[in-house]
């Protein structure tokens, strides 16, 4: 359960780090890509193994951090572009929604058991989620814009979803940080194209606070994934239940965080977004 506390926490702490980029004038792209260099930096300074870089194409995960580099700059840019389109409040639910993508995942493959609780606390997520995250009127829309939020829905739900199969099939735990490391390496080397051909934006909007806003943020994206995949190993609760609390906690958690420190208005439905929250991570995690 430790594991799964500072895998909510890290993730909690990119969307505040997100939030301070407006107040401190951070290029969010630039700061993206130096994020991943970052993570991946962290990463193999906290892998005590003895491997040479050469040696990581043959890993039998390598395809797999790969992939969810793409994934990771795709879905990025899929949220940004659903964002501008169909609202914040959208994007948000649909991001946080994906949970239940893994967890019929472990349902159907592993055939992971869930009592009628577990069940009853996963639909209160569903609900916990969707009143938590709305945070104002949603504008109308063509219908044909709900295809940015089907993406983001589906992207993020596949990123979860590979993380828990490739930690089930792949991975050896002392491996975890080097796999972390290699999963941020492809995102970056992705993220240095776009860099490189918007060179001249670059030249004009990086400065110290989006080298510093890319360093911070890394770090703590670093554990969020590394920390995750530590949870997924808990013999006490399957990963239907691992995924369905940390996506509840963290739009619970950063909601709060938003009134403690930014002074963020919420209202009735968020309130009620947070009871129902609790009350879903309690079934979930003791049902």
């Amino acid at each position: 359960m430790t594991s799964l506390a500072l895998s909510i926490l890290a993730s909690s702490l990119i969307f505040i780090i997100f939030k301070l980029y407006t107040r401190f004038k951070v290029d969010t792209l630039f700061a993206i890509v130096t994020n991943y260099f970052v993570a991946c930096g962290v990463g193999l300074t906290r892998y005590h193994g003895e491997t040479n870089l050469s040696e990581i194409p043959q890993k039998p995960w390598f395809l797999g951090t790969f992939i969810l580099g793409i994934l990771f700059i795709a879905v990025f840019n899929l949220m940004a572009a659903a964002s501008q389109k169909v609202g914040v409040s959208v994007t948000s639910v649909a991001t946080k929604m994906s949970f239940v993508l893994p967890v019929i995942f472990g349902i159907l493959v592993y055939g992971e058991e869930l009592g009628p609780l577990k069940v009853g606390g996963i639909v209160l997520a569903l609900a916990a989620v969707y009143f938590t995250s709305i945070k104002e009127p949603v504008r109308k829309f063509k219908k044909t814009a709900l295809l940015l939020p089907a993406l983001v829905f589906l992207g993020s739900g596949i990123i979860d979803t590979s993380l828990k199969y490739i930690q089930e099939v792949h991975i050896k735990e002392e491996d975890y940080p080097l796999f972390s490391a290699t999963v941020f390496g492809s995102a970056a080397c992705i993220g240095l194209l776009v860099t490189i051909y918007k060179m001249a934006d670059l030249r004009s909007k990086f400065n110290l606070n989006t080298l510093l806003g890319g360093i911070s943020l890394g770090v703590v994206n670093y554990f969020s994934i590394f920390f995750l995949l530590k949870a997924l190993q808990n013999d006490t609760l399957n990963s239907a239940s691992i995924f369905t609390i940390n996506n509840v906690a963290i739009v619970m958690f950063t909601t709060l965080l938003g009134i403690i420190l930014f002074k963020e208005k919420i209202s009735p439905k968020n309130w009620s977004g947070i009871a129902l929250a609790i009350t879903s991570i309690i079934l979930v995690a003791f049902g």
